[in-house]
């Protein structure tokens, strides 16, 4: 019953807070991701045109994750469950708010430790090792990452939009809030409710009740729980 009387803080996080771990981030690199275009790695185009090209690309991403580790902003997020009910909504398709102790986690784009059947997209497996051609699921079909490519549809969106429809604060961290349909998200929210938006290069924003902390994630939040607690 307590958690239900506790305020829902729904958080909208993008590349911004897992670049401060060292995850390479695509909007850092020109629009080349390793040196390949983004059509090239994350479109069932690319993957269709050359397999084995796009299972090394999140195999390199896949081994670099295991070399990260979650920031204070991961965990700072974690801690606010104690006194707030919170969902964290990520573009993010690493798994540094679960490592940093977060419970509640929706992601957007897919997550990089799993990976699904390229016949059925529903058939989703845990995964930690590369992902090679020849590697197929229960009805002999090749696996591919469960990742959301440019062109795919989001399959999250809609419990995603129900989440925001109950926020009573929402926080948008490390997103340039550009990309369709997650960019939307903030225009659920309740109106009126306060809107934080951490970032060290805030995108412009129409919403009048929004609160700007220009600032790197890591410092941000702890300037956030300070306002908040």
């Amino acid at each position: 019953m307590e958690k239900s009387l506790k305020k829902h803080i729904v958080v909208l996080t993008g590349a911004g807070i897992s670049a401060e771990s060292g995850v390479k981030t695509f909007r850092d690199s020109g629009g080349l991701w390793e040196g390949h275009d983004v059509m090239e790695v994350a479109s069932p185009q690319g993957y269709a045109a050359n397999p084995e090209l796009v299972l090394d690309f999140y195999n390199q991403r896949r081994r670099q994750l295991f070399e990260v580790t979650p920031n204070s902003a991961h965990t700072d997020l974690a801690e606010l469950e104690k006194t707030y009910n919170v969902t964290i909504i990520t573009q993010n398709v690493d798994d540094l708010h679960e490592r940093g102790g977060s419970t509640n986690v929706l992601h957007l784009h897919g997550e990089l430790l799993k990976v699904r059947s390229s016949y059925d997209e529903t058939d989703v497996q845990e995964w930690k090792t590369d992902l090679i051609l020849g590697d197929l699921c229960k009805k002999g079909h090749q696996l591919r990452p469960h990742i959301v490519w440019f062109g795919e549809d989001v399959p999250m969106i809609s419990k995603a939009i129900e989440v925001c429809e109950t926020a009573d604060i929402m926080v948008i961290i490390g997103t340039s809030m550009q990309v369709y349909p997650a960019a939307g998200l903030m225009h659920y929210a309740p109106s009126g409710i306060p809107v934080y938006y951490i970032d060290p290069n805030p995108a412009i924003s129409n919403k009048s009740d929004l609160t700007v902390i220009a600032k790197p994630a890591t410092i941000g939040v702890k300037e956030l729980i300070e306002t908040l607690i």
